[in-house]
């Protein structure tokens, strides 16, 4: 299941905080009120968690990875490294 943010519409909350997460199913009715403070809310767009920095595979990592690694020697043929 997804994690959804949402935020108080109007003023903060003493009770939720004015934001707030849950996880609920794709297939859910769209929430209107906090569960909490019973005040409209809206849902935000979140940032996701993606890797910094990605380095390029060199042939040794693909060999230890477990593939094949292969090298074009003329037009249609190759050979292993």
């Amino acid at each position: 299941m997804p994690l959804y943010e949402y935020e108080v519409c109007d003023g903060d909350c003493a009770i939720c905080g004015g934001k707030f997460t849950l996880r609920r199913p794709v297939d859910a009715p769209e929430l209107t009120r906090c569960p909490a403070c019973k005040k409209p809310v809206r849902k935000i767009i979140s940032s996701f968690n993606t890797p910094t920095k990605l380095k390029p595979l060199s042939i040794s990592d693909a060999k230890q990875a477990g593939f094949t690694v292969l090298k074009r020697v003329s037009k249609g043929e190759y050979e292993r490294q």
